[in-house]
């Protein structure tokens, strides 16, 4: 064999090992995203049965809500039959909106305030919610790192080769993103 050939051949094998290399870390880094949204998926299914027991608390006291309480239950089952990530945001944001509205409506009932149930539901939900953001920002980051590779020359040529497609954020709706205006 002669000198140009072991060159060759040294290439080809330095090129295999960077493929799979690539392809190994693409492979782990989907997988962190995909685990990163299981984790989202497990804490929306908590705050999913924290609301039937809330509801069913505040239909005891507010009475003249209905409106309000249905919105809610309405926001819980499109936010729990939400098919991809973009509806599933979508849903979700629905969802959170809906929520405030039954806490701000429980601010005109002091003896639902008063209500320990109630008081520990509400507690649950808040710890909920701040578990839901943590997990979003674990998921974004990791979204963050796929997207990354997988648009970096010259592994995007080979992600593109292996269909390796970019993820979307997890984002707050353009609502959520507005200043909140106080008056005293």
């Amino acid at each position: 064999m002669g000198t140009v050939s072991i060159i060759i051949l040294v290439l080809v094998g330095v090129l295999a090992l960077w493929g799979v290399a690539l392809f190994n870390g693409l492979i782990k880094l989907r997988n962190r995203v995909d685990e990163a949204w299981s984790d989202i998926d497990v804490q929306l299914k908590r705050r999913y049965d924290l609301i039937p027991n809330l509801i069913e608390t505040v239909k005891g006291y507010a009475k003249h809500e209905k409106e309000v309480l249905e919105s809610v239950t309405e926001a819980r089952t499109r936010a729990m039959g939400a098919q991809d990530p973009k509806d599933q945001v979508e849903a979700e944001n629905m969802l959170s909106e809906t929520l405030k509205s039954l806490f701000a409506v429980s601010e005109n009932y002091p003896d639902l305030k008063a209500n320990q149930n109630f008081l520990e539901l509400q507690k649950e939900l808040s710890d909920t919610e701040n578990k839901i953001q943590a997990s979003r920002r674990f998921y974004n980051g990791n979204v963050r790192d796929f997207n990354t590779k997988i648009q970096s020359f010259p592994n995007n040529m080979i992600a593109g080769i292996l269909s390796f497609k970019e993820r979307d954020f997890f984002e707050a709706e353009e609502e959520e993103k507005k200043n909140i205006k106080v008056s005293f």
